[in-house]
């Protein structure tokens, strides 16, 4: 798997910590960015497909 690094806004940084742990719903913050990252390109995919931007490949 391709790591990446990224700047990222400490309240940014904060808030993602507090999902994730024993008492959050990730385990590390690199699932909980994962995590985004695939609800965004869903929420992406949903609005192009609405719009007829997407191919049907």
């Amino acid at each position: 798997m391709p790591k990446i690094s990224v700047e990222v806004p400490q309240e940014l940084l904060d808030d993602v910590d507090d999902h994730v742990g024993a008492d959050g719903k990730f385990v590390n913050r690199s699932e909980a960015i994962r995590a985004s990252m695939r609800k965004m390109l869903d929420m992406l995919d949903d609005i192009d497909s609405r719009q007829g931007r997407l191919d049907d490949e």
